[in-house]
């Protein structure tokens, strides 16, 4: 009978420790932008945009897509995975950027740097809510005509 017990106890306290090893990060899944509670600084946030992005974390590590739908005609992606130690890592089939560098800064906030040639042209700062329902984009980019905005993107878990 003791045996069983330790046999049933090892199991028990197995199957906890994986189940804990591959829980899911608070801040995966699809997030769906709030057109109304989003806004640009030049004050042309395009009418009707349409951005979803999907993201899932593991240990020092992002994996990122996102769909711009705004115009269904020409949608644009973005897609990567990197660390979250700050180091810039390739970003492929983008025009405007050719490196991302993601940085963990708190338990709800991350820093994102994507770069051409190791030049900033947008940095972004994101802030999920400690309940788990929203996500917040503020950053500064660089257009390709070289003029800067900024922004606020609110988004709410898909």
């Amino acid at each position: 009978m003791r045996t069983f017990l330790t046999t049933v106890l090892f199991a028990v306290s197995a199957l906890t420790a994986t189940s804990t090893a591959f829980a899911a990060d608070p801040h995966d899944g699809a997030w769906t932008l709030v057109e109304s509670k989003s806004n640009w600084s030049d004050g042309k946030f395009p009418k009707g945009m349409r951005l979803t992005i999907n993201v899932q974390f593991s240990d020092n590590r992002i994996e990122y897509h996102s769909i711009n739908t705004t115009r269904p005609q020409a949608p644009y992606n973005v897609d990567y995975v990197t660390t979250l130690d700050g180091k810039p890592s390739p970003l492929d089939e983008q025009a405007r950027f050719n490196q991302i560098a993601v940085s963990k800064t708190g338990a709800d906030t991350y820093q994102i740097l994507k770069m051409k040639d190791d030049d900033v042209i947008v940095g972004e700062f994101w802030t999920f809510s400690a309940d788990g329902k929203t996500l917040i984009r503020n950053g500064v980019g660089k257009s390709p005509e070289g003029k800067s905005k900024a922004y606020h993107e609110f988004f709410e878990r898909k």
